[in-house]
């Protein structure tokens, strides 16, 4: 899992042709490599809030209570790791239109190693602060869309025109995805499930 995190940062077409070699299971990809990078954004999501805390203006840190923030963690969490499979699942659905012939593995597999540079990102979560957030989100998002532009030709197998149109297919579900999941935090905070600050 490691080596692959590291090339495709070093390497990214390589990677993406090693990892296409390769057969593995949807359960050894979520235990060797979701279920502990995506660990990273909620686990530095809670230190952050619950121990540094964040501040506007000049004023003393605002922090969440423990209970608040490990049910925000826990909700997180599980929307990660349900939206590496939602992505794979897309992306199952859509090679048929063009020729592609992945299961269902793969395409999570791929869906898995694509939002790496996401949950590598989480990391700036340790320190909450506004303009390192959008810094680093910013970052972590401009190249895990370079890896699904890159990789998607590559580990489909298909022309870099054909790879083009259906990264951009991928890319727009992502952000529908990402906009039903803000959705549904706001929903849940009108439900009274919303963070409960440290007085």
């Amino acid at each position: 899992m490691i080596h692959h995190v590291w090339g495709l940062f070093a390497h990214p077409d390589q990677e993406w042709q090693e990892i296409r070699g390769e057969e593995e299971s949807i359960s050894h990809m979520y235990l060797t490599h979701v279920l502990i990078l995506a660990a990273i954004p909620a686990v530095s999501a809670y230190i952050g809030t619950t121990q540094v805390g964040w501040t506007v203006g000049n004023g003393s840190p605002v922090m969440l209570t423990e209970a608040s923030a490990l049910w925000m963690t826990a909700m997180t969490y599980l929307a990660m790791l349900g939206g590496v499979a939602v992505m794979g699942a897309f992306i199952n659905w859509m090679a048929r239109t063009y020729d592609a012939t992945p299961d269902m593995g793969r395409c999570i597999v791929f869906a898995a190693y694509t939002a790496t540079p996401l949950f590598i990102g989480g990391l700036a979560a340790l320190y909450p602060n506004l303009w390192l957030a959008m810094f680093v989100g910013t970052a972590a998002i401009c190249y895990t869309v370079y890896l699904l532009y890159v990789g998607i030709p590559t580990f489909m197998n298909i022309h870099q025109d054909e790879g083009f149109l259906f990264s951009s297919s991928v890319l727009a579900v992502g952000l529908v995805v990402l906009v039903a999941m803000i959705a549904m935090s706001v929903i849940f905070w009108e439900m009274g499930v919303g963070p409960i600050y440290r007085s």
